[in-house]
């Protein structure tokens, strides 16, 4: 018998968000995420999307034994946005039990329909900076800090809920060149004097004023806002989400690996990467302290894999050059560490400025993910 309960106590979130680890336990390729990041993730008092944005988590069992999870979002800021009438999941993870996720997803047509929403799309969550999209090639390949991984069988279960493709995601693997390219060194100067650039100093500021490098890193956050907001499922950060995403880059910052490009001090276009903390998360399993401190300070000063978290420019600088800045900065970075190779996370298929990045590099599909679509009856 399957029995589907909504929850709301602390104890029961921490069975929500120990579950993913217990059923990927001996994944090689599964990255869990911390406890203290889906608490606040979930918790409308740290969460500010809470403010334009309802949510319901539901906890499936199987004879009295936890076999499944999954949250539904209702983005009213999102559907505001574009006009559409849609439902989000997020957080879906089940058994190999096919009558436990049509239980599961019953609980989320059923508030869809109160809501009067025609449409259940995801996986995708409160932002654009959140996981998004379900894993559907590529299970052989370490997934990364700012993505899901699942099991091949749960596209089969979406196939058989009817469900269809929205959107997909690709995430290449590019070598990083063992040389700095010279000619686009010279192309980034001439780039930075023609338009009035400056390159911000990151690493100074990291250590003798990270209040001025946060009023900066907000900066970019509002960049990013401006540059994706046509993309596909995303949605503008309020200040205090802002604050927040800026204390997490900070977990992760390196340098070497940041590009911040200003005029007239403000800034115009940036691009992070991070070192990979797949080895880190995994031996957290939920809990960096104290499990995996050590495994976190050797993958910020030993990296072999960097990830890319996200790159953007203001419309009124686009295409001016600040892109090639940018990976300029970032491939001396990559190459001053001895870094071997980038992962780029996920990237929409629609989005050809970002995947025209790569053309030049060797690079490598290594993972395709899809937001799935269910109508609402």
């Amino acid at each position: 018998m399957i029995e589907v309960k909504e929850i709301s106590s602390k104890s029961d979130k921490k069975k929500f968000f120990k579950f993913i680890i217990d059923l990927y336990r001996g994944n090689p390729h599964a990255v869990p995420n911390l406890y203290a990041d889906e608490f606040a993730e979930f918790d409308p008092q740290i969460n500010d999307a809470f403010r334009f944005a309802d949510c319901k988590m539901f906890l499936a069992y199987k004879n009295g034994k936890l076999v499944g999870r999954i949250a539904g979002i209702w983005h009213r800021g999102s559907n505001q946005k574009t006009g559409l009438k849609q439902l989000r999941f997020t957080r879906f993870d089940v058994i190999d039990d096919f009558e436990v996720t049509k239980a599961l997803f019953a609980e989320l047509f059923k508030w869809a329909k109160e809501l009067g929403m025609n449409e259940i799309i995801g996986p995708i969550s409160f932002s654009d900076l959140n996981e998004e999209g379900m894993l559907i090639e590529g299970f052989d390949k370490d997934s990364t800090y700012i993505e899901i991984y699942n099991y091949p069988y749960y596209a089969e279960h979406m196939q058989k809920l009817g469900a269809y493709k929205i959107v997909d995601w690709n995430s290449y693997r590019i070598t990083v060149p063992e040389k700095p390219d010279e000619r686009l060194n010279k192309l980034s100067k001439i780039i930075l004097r023609k338009n009035g650039y400056t390159e911000l100093d990151v690493k100074y500021l990291l250590k003798h004023d990270k209040k001025k490098l946060a009023d900066y890193i907000i900066q970019c956050l509002g960049v990013l806002d401006e540059a994706f907001a046509h993309l596909y499922g995303t949605s503008p950060l309020n200040e205090k989400q802002k604050k927040r995403e800026t204390n997490t880059i900070f977990t992760i910052l390196v340098p070497e690996l940041a590009s911040v490009i200003l005029k007239n001090d403000k800034v115009v276009a940036y691009g992070f990467l991070m070192p990979s903390m797949n080895k880190v998360l995994q031996k957290a399993r939920g809990s960096l302290f104290p499990k995996a401190v050590f495994a976190y300070l050797k993958a910020m000063k030993h990296i072999e894999v960097a990830d890319m978290m996200s790159i953007g420019v203001t419309k009124e600088e686009n295409n001016k050059g600040s892109v090639a800045v940018i990976m300029n900065s970032c491939l001396n970075g990559l190459i001053k560490l001895g870094v071997k190779y980038l992962e780029t996370g996920p990237e929409l298929e629609t989005n050809d400025n970002v995947q025209n990045l790569w053309k030049n590099f060797d690079k490598q599909l290594v993972k395709r993910r899809r937001c799935w679509g269910l109508k609402v009856d």
